[in-house]
């Protein structure tokens, strides 16, 4: 039992099973798609929601030295997912990077990880972008029911109709193609750019340098239970729960990394991608060093603009300007926002399904949802079910309590792909690498310390949600997985073959 847990699967099996015609995903992809999908998934609710919330309550205007932290951490990973993908260019990201170096058991867990983490992510920005569109609408004069609106804000019963409709629409794209949500990403991206680059322009003109003081504001002592870190902090380094303050800036590191999960979704469309071992490296590294630029530009000049007490938690971005007396860009704000989380939304649902189906394809979940569409080469059954259950789940769920559960899955899954850099690369250095991580094994650890330090700086309630998530996945596998995997029956094959003294399988 122990050495089926950890059999692991070869990378030219991996590219093998692509070719099948019935489990074969279409290769549209250039290196500009890959950075548009890149720059598109990660400037989203990381400058447009979480930056009023993450100045407010735990960093201040030190928000920007926040990104900073989280851009460097997602920097070493993105060196170790770019070689994994030139290398293993499957559909699947961390999921199939561990199969072909941890074993299936670590593989199906960072699976399991991911589609938890993709599913959470598209529900927090379709929260977040109905949230905007509620603010177009209030300056329209139209106002929605709360019980229709953001679950933050409605009082007993309420479903957030626009965000569970904004899902459903984009489940209806993927199905379509991957090169029309690439032509659609372009567009968006290009309005979503254009509005990040106006606030840090226009914005520049507004701010008042008395805000900035103090720039890292003073730790707030609290009580153990309200507080933002990990009890795993204390309890290691003996540190008291503070907001604000040097640790507040590592705490709100922790909630912003949310904001760069764009490149690990980048790595799920290796498969769909014609050369990926030129442009995967491209796609995830340039999109990467654009975004954490911009980052920092817009929490500088946001938290300039407006005290980081008063800053708003829904729409920071618009509000600061309505509280600066410039309603008009507010409203543009508002529509570039509500219309590039589109795209956040669409990429993140994109990443799930395609890690999805890979589980399938290797049988470790049903195989009916690895069959493509005859005529569209999607993988359309899992992105139904999957869009209709997370429609469900933007709907009756509250922002606050999701943004920190996606994190935790992020960084683990950052650790998994580190581990396999330094695995693969001991017992498969054969294999031709388009791109090769630096100063292996030292990048990979510095890799997977500083994700486990963001990973401490989690609440209590998030690592205990993620504990029952893992231990949830752990019984499915032993249920189906194990049984069901297609590398354990052509394991069983094989030896039965050897027995009888047939040819065994290559």
């Amino acid at each position: 039992m122990s050495s089926t847990l950890f059999r692991t699967k070869k990378v030219e099996q991996s590219i093998l099973d692509t070719e099948e015609p019935e489990h074969a995903l279409k290769k549209s992809l250039s290196a500009l798609d890959l950075t548009v999908f890149g720059v598109g998934v990660i400037i989203g609710t990381g400058i447009f929601v979480l930056t009023g919330t993450v100045a407010k309550n735990n960093a201040g205007p030190a928000v920007a030295l926040a990104f900073v932290v989280s851009g460097v951490v997602c920097a070493l990973a993105a060196l170790c997912y770019a070689e994994f993908a030139s290398t293993v260019p499957v559909a699947g990201s961390a999921y199939t990077f561990s199969y072909a170096s941890l074993g299936e058991l670590p593989a199906w867990i960072i699976g399991w990880d991911l589609v938890l983490e993709f599913a959470l992510g598209t529900a927090v920005v379709a929260v977040g972008w109905s949230g905007y569109i509620h603010s177009l609408l209030d300056n329209a004069g139209i106002h929605l029911p709360a019980t229709l609106g953001s679950r933050d804000a409605a009082e007993g019963f309420g479903f957030d109709i626009l965000a569970a409709l904004l899902v459903l629409v984009l489940t209806g794209i993927l199905v379509l193609g991957t090169k029309l949500s690439a032509r659609v990403t372009s567009i968006v991206v290009a309005i979503k750019v254009t509005v990040v680059l106006t606030v840090i322009v226009a914005g520049a003109f507004l701010i008042n340098g008395d805000n900035y003081d103090p720039f890292i504001p003073k730790a707030k002592e609290v009580p153990a239970g309200d507080s933002l870190q990990s009890p795993l902090i204390q309890l290691m380094f003996g540190w008291a729960p503070s907001n604000f303050g040097v640790m507040g800036i590592f705490t709100a590191a922790s909630v912003v990394f949310f904001a760069f999960i764009g490149f690990d979704v980048v790595a799920t469309a290796a498969e769909e991608t014609r050369n990926p071992q030129r442009d995967m490296p491209r796609g995830i590294l340039g999109s990467l060093f654009i975004c954490t630029a911009l980052y920092v530009l817009v929490s500088i000049v946001v938290t300039g603009m407006q005290h980081y007490s008063d800053l708003s938690i829904t729409a920071p971005l618009a509000d600061a300007f309505k509280a600066t007396g410039h309603p008009w860009f507010a409203g543009f704000i508002s529509f570039g926002a509500a219309v590039g989380l589109t795209t956040v939304c669409m990429i993140l649902l994109l990443g799930q399904t395609r890690v999805f189906f890979a589980m399938s394809r290797d049988g470790l979940l049903p195989r009916f949802f690895s069959h493509v569409h005859p005529r569209f080469k999607t993988p359309h059954r899992p992105t139904i079910l999957l869009g209709v259950l997370i429609a469900v789940l933007a709907g009756f769920t509250p922002l606050s309590e999701l943004a920190e559960l996606v994190n935790i899955g992020t960084l683990f899954a950052f650790v998994v792909v580190a581990i396999g850099v330094i695995i693969l690369r001991r017992s498969r250095p054969d294999l031709h690498r388009a791109f090769r991580t630096p100063w292996v094994p030292f990048i990979p650890i510095l890799s997977v310390a500083a994700s486990l330090w963001l990973m401490l700086n989690l609440p209590a309630e998030t690592w205990i949600r993620f504990a029952i998530w893992m231990a949830i996945g752990i019984v499915v596998y032993f249920l189906y997985g194990h049984s069901h995997s297609r590398l354990g029956r052509h394991h069983e094959t094989t030896v039965e073959q050897v027995v009888k003294g047939e040819p065994g399988m290559d």
